[in-house]
C-alpha cells in the first residue's frame, strides 16, 4: 500500500483547550447542526439515497453560513505529504468511522490526484471555485492494480454550490482550483476517508494504487483499514 499523503501531525487544540483527534475536533454550532441531523437520518433512512436527498437542506445551510471555520483549516498545508500544498483537516470524526466532516484547501493551480471515497456523502464549495472531472469505470473491477476509466463529465463548482456521491456512481473524480486563491471544500462523508483505504488512478495507463491521505490535523488509527 502506497500511503500517498499519510502524515502524523499533532492534534490541534481548539475550545477546550486539549487536542483530540475524534469527536468534535472543531466544535461550532453549525457544525453540531449538521452532524446531528446526519446522525438522525442515518437512524431513519435506509437507503442512501434518499438519505443524501434529505441531508441537502442542512448542508446547503453550513455551506452558506460565515465565521464557523477556523482560518488554520482554511489555509494551504505546505508540509502535507500529499503535496502540493493540499490540506485535508478533520472537523469532525465518529469513533466508529460511520461519519466524517473535513475540509480541503486546494492552493491556485494545484490539483488532486483521480481517487475514489468509498462512502455516499456530500461535497461543497465553501470558498474559491472547483473545475471537478467525474471518472466512469469501464472494467470490472476484477484486476485491483488496473481499471479503464473513460471522463464521464466536466463541472465548475462555486460557492455554497455541491454534489452527491453514492458509490459507485460519480465516486472517481480529481478536482482543481480554479480560482486565483486557494479553494476550500467541505466533505460529509459516511466513512473516516482520510484514514481508509482508498484507490488513486492514472487515466492514462490504467494503474491503481491503494492509499491513505491522511489528515493534517488528526491522527489515523491502526484500527482502521
Amino acid at each position: 500500500m502506497c500511503d500517498f499523503g499519510r502524515h502524523d501531525h499533532p492534534s490541534t487544540s481548539l475550545g477546550a483547550g486539549h487536542s483530540k483527534d475524534y469527536g468534535f475536533i472543531v466544535d461550532t454550532p453549525e457544525i453540531r447542526d449538521l452532524i446531528n441531523e446526519t446522525q438522525r437520518l442515518m437512524r431513519e433512512i435506509a437507503d442512501p439515497s434518499a438519505r443524501v436527498e434529505a441531508l441537502r437542506p442542512a448542508f446547503s445551510k453550513l455551506l452558506s453560513a460565515d465565521g464557523w471555520l477556523p482560518k488554520e483549516y482554511s489555509e494551504p498545508d505546505l508540509t502535507s505529504g500529499m503535496g502540493g500544498g493540499i490540506g485535508q483537516y478533520a472537523l469532525y470524526r465518529a469513533e466508529d468511522g460511520s461519519l466524517c466532516l473535513f475540509s480541503l484547501v486546494i492552493p491556485a493551480g494545484a490539483e488532486t490526484p483521480i481517487h475514489d471515497h468509498l462512502a455516499w456523502g456530500l461535497i461543497g464549495v465553501y470558498r474559491g471555485v472547483q473545475d471537478e472531472t467525474v471518472y466512469r469505470r469501464l472494467d470490472d473491477g476484477a484486476d485491483e492494480a488496473k481499471a479503464q476509466l473513460e471522463v464521464a463529465r466536466r463541472q465548475t463548482v462555486k460557492r455554497g454550490e455541491f454534489y452527491t456521491l453514492l458509490p459507485p456512481l460519480d465516486d472517481i473524480h480529481y478536482v482543481k482550483t480554479a480560482s486565483a486563491t486557494p479553494s476550500v471544500s467541505i466533505h460529509l462523508l459516511a466513512n473516516d476517508t482520510a484514514c481508509v483505504t482508498r484507490h488513486r488512478f492514472d487515466a492514462a495507463s490504467g494503474i491503481v494504487t491503494a492509499f491513505r491521505s491522511g489528515y493534517s490535523n488528526a491522527k489515523c488509527a491502526d484500527r482502521l483499514p
